[in-house]
């Protein structure tokens, strides 16, 4: 019995001494002079939270209340956590927020200069909680359309800089001045069931990731003016080893996209298990109610585009459902920097993805620029329903190649074909894809041009019924269409032109409701065998 009370004892004395020491690790703000109106400037006390838990390491709690403060700079070992009932405004004056101009160069350096958290080179550092972080971005008015201007003086929620072992876990986000919140040049990143709300200014971004590598983000929430879950490469440094899966994500802009900024660009990337909804925010800012894009992967200021899967993804509205570019804009982000040359995109696959409601008459694109190809792309298991409307003109046109151009997908209008549009392309796969259409268009389901080791297989489509076409190919080398469907009438098939074609195949396919299989008017030989018709 004395030996189990003595145990006993013993237990209490070490639980005791366990949470003394457990709570010296935690810096109440409170303890450090904030009060939590939501009207006193709170930043000298916050910080002070801040630095003194930095020295031995610990989190800063924010308990209930509303604090008002400008920056904030984050130190190594610091854990932020934001309490249920917490909410932290951004200050609405700007002389409120200190410029942080970090040592490593990036595109952003001209304008990105105010924040409410900041860090530069710090480890181990979080943010967390069911609490909210609210920018009242609104307050800062854009009077200018000129850049970099127009950019500048608009605080971000979070900017970090070269940190590693970063988390940001379960916050609430809304109401950022510009992007919601940038991670440049960080390593070991996880994000992990936030909510963003960002529709209170322009470039209202939910997240930029740029330059990172080895990021893990899920089971987030956003509904952003502007893009969504955005990868960027503003510098040399490359966006790679990214995973991004069990998302909802509402945009006015794009939802998924990798690129617009290139340099270093984007390698080892896997996004799965994302639904693509339209936003609650009635009145954008920039771009579209339902969204412009929901997949955007654009390549223009060099860098490389390597290894990038993208499955499981469903999404509604956007005026295009997938837009995938390599172009050659060539912006530099310093001024001694040498031109950029033209960039890579290689090694894609997007499997497992159904898009309803699109909103506009547009069509998908997978393109190039000439002598510079988009290579090894794969599309598995689509099913898009696209709306029709396409003119017989606008199955004539001959798209200017625009290569210095910012990479959006509605930038040429209504494509040549109702359904993808690939040019300047090699070894692309469409494999079980079904495009629908609602109303009548008079454009081919597929423009294929300078396309080499092309395979279409297991293709179901609507013919529009005001096209001579379902297909179009012009200078296509090593070609084959095989084990498709066509489910309604059609005059041809196959409609094929140019002087470059070679070495192609139309094996195996249902065609019972085509007049003609195919329209040869090249000098190419055609293998036709096994058709049904």
């Amino acid at each position: 019995m004395k030996t189990l009370k003595l145990f006993i004892m013993l237990l209490l004395l070490a639980t005791t001494l366990f949470a003394q020491l457990n709570s010296l690790s935690i810096y109440n703000v409170k303890d450090f002079g904030a009060i939590g109106d939501g009207n006193t400037l709170e930043t000298n006390a916050l910080q002070k939270a801040i630095e003194e838990c930095s020295v031995s390491g610990g989190t800063v709690y924010f308990p209930p209340g509303k604090y008002l403060t400008g920056s904030l700079e984050l130190k190594s070992n610091v854990d932020i956590h934001i309490s249920v009932g917490a909410i932290i405004l951004g200050s609405t004056n700007i002389s409120d927020y200190k410029e942080f101009i970090p040592q490593m160069k990036s595109y952003n350096d001209a304008f990105l200069k105010h924040s409410i958290f900041y860090a530069e080179k710090a480890e181990n550092i979080s943010i967390r909680g069911e609490g909210t972080i609210d920018g009242q971005g609104s307050a800062f008015k854009v009077t200018t359309r000129e850049k970099p201007e127009r950019y500048k003086n608009r605080p971000y929620v979070i900017r970090f800089v070269e940190c590693k072992n970063v988390r940001i876990e379960n916050v609430t986000m809304q109401n950022s001045a510009m992007w919601m919140q940038q991670y440049l040049a960080c390593e070991d990143l996880f994000i992990r069931g936030i909510r963003v709300y960002n529709h209170a200014n322009q470039n209202n971004d939910m997240m930029d990731i740029d330059g990172c590598k080895n990021v893990i983000i899920s089971d987030c929430i956003g509904d952003t003016d502007d893009d969504g879950i955005t990868l960027k490469s503003t510098s040399f440094a490359i966006t790679e080893n990214v995973v991004i899966t069990n998302c909802v994500i509402s945009s006015h802009c794009n939802a998924i996209k990798l690129g617009t900024e290139s340099h270093g660009g984007f390698r080892n990337i896997t996004i799965s298990n994302i639904v693509v909804k339209p936003s609650k925010d009635k009145e954008p800012i920039y771009g579209h109610q339902q969204g412009i894009s929901g997949i955007t992967l654009g390549m223009v200021d060099g860098g490389i585009l390597e290894g990038v899967t993208i499955s499981n993804i469903i999404i509604e509205g956007t005026h295009v459902p997938i837009y995938m570019r390599l172009g050659n804009r060539a912006r530099k982000f310093y001024d001694e920097q040498p031109k950029p040359g033209v960039g890579t995109f290689n090694n894609v696959m997007i499997s497992n993805v159904i898009a309803t409601d699109v909103q506009s008459s547009i069509g998908c694109s997978i393109t190039g620029i000439p002598n510079h190809n988009v290579q090894n792309v794969s599309l598995n298991n689509i099913s898009i329903e696209f709306p029709g409307g396409g003119s017989i003109e606008d199955a004539k046109k001959i798209l200017p190649e625009l290569e210095d151009h910012y990479p959006e997908s509605t930038k040429w209008g209504n494509l040549p074909a109702f359904g993808f549009f690939i040019r300047h392309a090699d070894n692309v796969s469409l494999n079980n894809i079904e495009i629908r259409l609602k109303n009548s268009d008079a454009r081919p389901a597929l423009v294929c041009d300078d396309v080499k080791f092309l395979t279409i297989a297991g293709l179901k489509t609507d013919a529009a019924s005001q096209s001579k076409n379902v297909i179009f190919f012009r200078n296509v080398i090593e070609g084959t269409i095989e084990s498709s469907t066509l489910r309604s009438n059609s005059n041809t098939f196959l409609e094929i032109t140019g002087d470059q074609n070679k070495n192609i195949s139309v094996i195996n396919n249902v065609l019972l409701n085509v007049k003609k299989v195919i329209d040869n008017k090249s000098k190419t030989k055609v293998r036709e065998s096994g058709n049904i018709r």
